[in-house]
């Protein structure tokens, strides 16, 4: 097939349109430029809404020329581990029927929510498609192991990693985001020129520093004369907030500091509690729809990056580049080594990042006060960096990846391959 021809895609994930959570935009973004090359793109997702199982979509329907189908599961949501589970499981046996009646694809993308709804896609080669690439946001059983969830040497994440394994040797592309991931899969016995690094890009369309916007937000939820320190988007185990919640409590005497935590997942009902139980410095909000995101990130003052010591490699800290397309310093709290500290070496202007572990909940104290007597000047910009991860960049990056894995056959790969950049910071 040649890279140019119009191909028939499907694309397999739970999250997607309209789901505002990351993995469902970045999606979006990905099948409309898919469509705009001139393929034929489907999208098999969920029939409820990722982070609030209440929410149901339609069974099916077109939206900007990517025919949309629904799978039904359950929502029992993310109360507790079982639950879940649950609700994935169910959501891949319905998946799996709904993939029977669909017609035959050229291409299947899988991404990686349900962990392994990759595997749907290799059991559908090749009677419902001739290829697959990986679209691996995060690594599981890796993920569940690193956050206690599973023992490791237990039967299920045996089973669970096999399986996985399985599914990324039958794949003919892996996309990863970093070369934390790429190591990681390469240490798992994974052919090293199956992987291609593509970080997820920042949402650069939509986001951009907006004093009009960040006004009206501060305002609407009387933040006008605050120092507002911003942590927004997924909170989960891979992120760990309990140093940034102790710090918040200790700075509980300073009015002029809030701490607005912004999105869902399962770790937010801890900042939630907090507030629920009064701690004045402390507001929570749920996840902001896209139209309001310029203007939601705008209105930190510092942000926060959070990256749990084990799951470098595992999952990617993707919010850092809406920060940056905002020109908004940040707090990040992790490891010496991941692809944050990779990120800031090449920063012109360092003084715009704070980086601590995680534990040392005076030296972020301290830093934030600095932060407010530094407020207020210019913002720290980085349009280079910023720019080598922006939608225009990546999102060409992926297709010609996918166009290019559709093109090649077993004589031929070498001689077609595309040229793509290795590693990014």
């Amino acid at each position: 097939m040649a890279a140019n021809a119009g191909m028939k895609i499907l694309l397999l994930n739970q999250a997607f349109y309209p789901d505002v959570v990351s993995s469902a935009q970045h999606a979006a973004d990905l099948v409309v430029s898919l469509v705009q090359a001139g393929h034929e793109v489907t999208v098999l997702s969920d029939a409820r809404a990722y982070d609030d199982r209440k929410r149901r979509f339609p069974s099916g329907e077109t939206w900007r020329g990517v025919r949309i189908v629904r799978a039904p599961s359950t929502g029992f949501g993310k109360v507790a581990r079982w639950r879940r589970a649950a609700d994935f499981a169910s959501f891949m046996v319905s998946c799996a029927l709904r993939l029977l009646f669909l017609p035959r694809f050229d291409v299947i993308i899988a991404m990686t929510s349900p962990p392994l709804i990759a595997l749907l896609g290799v059991l559908a080669i090749p009677l419902k498609a001739r290829k697959l690439l990986f679209w691996s946001l995060d690594l599981n059983p890796d993920e569940a192991i690193a956050a206690g969830w599973l023992r490791e040497e237990s039967i299920t994440a045996h089973l669970l990693d096999r399986l996985m394994l399985y599914s990324m040797r039958r794949a003919e592309r892996i996309v990863v985001l970093d070369r934390f991931m790429e190591e990681r899969i390469r240490a798992k016995g994974v052919a090293a020129d199956k992987l291609e690094i593509v970080p997820p890009w920042a949402h650069d369309h939509l986001v951009r520093f907006d004093p009009e916007a960040r006004r009206r937000f501060r305002d609407r939820h009387h933040l006008s004369e605050k120092f507002v320190v911003m942590y927004s988007g997924n909170h989960s185990p891979c992120h760990p907030l309990d140093t940034l919640l102790a710090a918040a409590e200790r700075l509980a005497g300073h009015p002029e500091i809030v701490f607005l935590f912004v999105g869902g997942g399962s770790e937010f009902a801890k900042p939630l509690a907090l507030e629920q139980r009064g701690t004045p410095n402390i507001r929570c909000l749920p996840y902001q729809p896209q139209e309001e995101l310029a203007g939601s990130l705008s209105a930190a003052d510092l942000h926060v990056v959070v990256m749990g010591s084990a799951f470098v490699g595992i999952v990617h800290p993707c919010k850092v580049y809406n920060i940056l397309a905002v020109g908004a310093p940040f707090l990040y709290i992790g490891p010496q080594w991941s692809h944050i500290t990779d990120l800031v070496a090449d920063l012109p202007d360092r003084r715009s990042v704070l980086l601590t572990a995680h534990g040392e909940v005076e030296r972020v104290v301290r830093e934030i006060i600095a932060a407010t007597q530094n407020a207020g000047g210019d913002r720290p910009h980085a349009p280079e960096v910023a720019g080598r991860f922006s939608r225009q960049v990546l999102v060409p990056q992926m297709i010609r990846a996918l166009e290019t894995m559709a093109a090649e056959s077993a004589g031929t790969a070498a001689a077609v391959r595309v040229p793509q950049p290795r590693h990014f910071p």
